[in-house]
């Protein structure tokens, strides 16, 4: 008898080391697949219907900012619009968002910060681009500051040594 209860606990023990090899085996398996095997129920299917509006509402939230170089063209004060044009070619932006509008003149090179709504281009903000300073200019100065930056250690070695400070009264 002993011998038919120690087969029928080997045979227990054995059955539960198997299953939770088998156990272990279902994490690899695709999340997506898990829904398919669980029988249908009604509660997974609103959190997927819940999750697809909130990624919605945040990608509403959120539109992506763009900037937009190039030059002005012109303005209409009616429509609150500027049009604008680089190498690819004209644009035109919704300024009535902008709160300080700053006064451009044909031609001059500016930068808009704008988003994409509604398939207008909202600007965001309007500023005139830095102008870049030429090349030469800057390397001239660079020459000139490495000619007394040579001298300066010449000048300390010929300096006579300070005199000591007095001793301060009481």
């Amino acid at each position: 008898m002993k011998k038919a209860l120690m087969f029928v606990l080997a045979v227990l023990i054995s059955v539960a080391f198997v299953a939770t090899v088998f156990a272990q085996a279902k994490p690899e398996a695709k999340p997506a697949d898990k829904p398919a095997a669980v029988a249908p129920e009604k509660a997974p299917a609103p959190e997927k219907k819940a999750e697809a509006p909130a990624a919605e509402k945040k990608a509403a939230k959120k539109p992506a900012t763009k900037t937009f170089k190039g030059e002005f063209v012109s303005m209409d004060d009616v429509a609150k619009t500027i049009v604008a044009k680089d190498k690819k070619g004209e644009m035109t932006f919704d300024v009535s968002a902008v709160k300080k509008m700053p006064e451009f003149k044909a031609g001059d090179k500016i930068m808009v910060v704008y988003t994409e709504a509604d398939g207008k281009m909202v600007a965001k903000k309007v500023t005139k681009a830095a102008k870049k300073a030429p090349k030469a200019k800057k390397e001239a100065p660079k020459k000139e500051e490495a000619k007394p930056a040579a001298e300066a250690p010449a000048a300390p070695a010929k300096a006579e040594p300070a005199p000591a400070p007095a001793p301060a009264k009481k």
